[in-house]
């Protein structure tokens, strides 16, 4: 064989839009990440920065957008502080962090369970949420709140499915199927309530049942940023594990990911940030469904996309609390119908995009 002649360079080979790059802090820190993934970070701030200019801006209240940079920098007046303090700022980073909890919640799940159309939802927590809600309505009025009785909902619903699988979060299967069940109990207890109520409260009542970002308070902003504050980084700690617990059980535990442990406490996460983002909006349903599988198609690479999860989580939610607020022809309605028409259409596209692959 002939040898390559002196000064010849070798042909790097093509790179891919999954190769790796390094952040590094220091000299002991070097996280590895996809530079399509920075990419589509990115491209998801701008985004979410524009929804939220719509949302400061449009309207018969909203802030000119030319007045924007002085309210925000703390200098607005009359009007403009007004809607910014009480209104709509509330409103805007509480839809922010409940949309972020959402889709790292979602990612947290389907990654866990390894089902691209799992989500907290699936396991019942938001119908849990739901007939907490009912019943501290119906049954002690003025004494729990409404908020308070669908926060406890969740945890009662995620304490029946984690003793109804007797193997805790372990079993995706039995996880499903127990959250199916509890599902359906919650729902009924929801509907008994609502048909037993005053049609006014009934009313009230169903619009937080539906999920709803309307008189958002700080209080509200400041609940849901703790419990991003908190998990997030118990999050990022896992991260890796999921990522090596895709490519199976086997796998995993010879590269020491310990599979067991790292899905349930990845289910375990994904619980407490859908429950903060109950205890503030109500169960928004679809969120936490689509969000990580739209993260996933942008990218095109395997991975549980936690950090993109949560910033398409936030855009979509922003995007659809923007058209509650603005949609003069469907005034008043709670987010959560929105992005219930969300994921029916995602749904609906996934029905068709496997029929013409010939899966279904």
């Amino acid at each position: 064989m002939t040898p390559p002649a002196a000064g010849a360079v070798k042909r790097a080979a093509p790179r891919t839009r999954s190769a790796r790059t390094r952040l590094t802090a220091g000299r002991h820190v070097a996280i590895p990440v996809r530079r399509i993934s920075v990419l589509v970070a990115l491209a998801l701030l701008v985004l979410i920065a524009g929804a939220a200019t719509a949302t400061l801006s449009l309207g018969r209240l909203g802030i000119p957008v030319a007045e924007l940079g002085e309210a925000l920098g703390g200098a607005a007046q009359g009007k403009n502080a007004f809607v910014l303090a009480e209104l709509r700022g509330p409103r805007l980073v509480t839809a922010l962090g409940t949309g972020c909890a959402l889709g790292l919640s979602g990612a947290l799940f389907q990654s866990a369970t390894r089902n691209p159309l799992g989500s907290p939802d699936v396991i019942g927590l938001a119908a849990g949420a739901g007939a907490g809600a009912a019943l501290a309505a119906l049954m002690l009025p003025g004494t729990v709140s409404v908020p308070l009785g669908a926060l406890a909902g969740s945890v009662l619903a995620m304490a029946l499915v984690y003793v109804s699988t007797g193997t805790g979060f372990r079993n995706p299967a039995r996880l499903v199927v127990a959250g199916i069940g509890v599902a359906a109990i919650c729902t009924a207890v929801t509907q008994y309530v609502v048909y037993a109520m005053k049609r006014d409260s009934a009313s009230a009542l169903t619009a937080y049942v539906n999920g709803s970002l309307s008189a958002r308070s700080w209080d509200d902003a400041t609940t849901i940023g703790l419990v991003l504050l908190v998990t997030a980084p118990l999050t990022a700690l896992i991260g890796r594990r999921l990522e090596i617990g895709e490519m199976g059980d086997d796998i995993a535990e010879g590269l020491g990911a310990g599979p067991g442990r790292t899905k349930t406490f990845a289910v375990v996460l994904a619980i407490v940030l859908s429950a903060g983002a109950v205890s503030v909006a109500g169960p928004i349903a679809f969120i936490s469904l689509t969000a990580p599988q739209i993260a996933r198609r942008l990218t095109r690479v395997p991975g549980p996309h936690l950090m993109l999860s949560a910033l398409t989580g936030a855009l979509l939610l922003v995007l659809a609390d923007l058209c509650a607020q603005q949609l003069e022809l469907f005034d008043d309605l709670p987010v959560g119908l929105y992005t219930m028409a969300l994921g029916g259409a995602y749904l609906g596209y996934l029905l068709m995009r496997e029929r013409r692959r010939g899966a279904l």
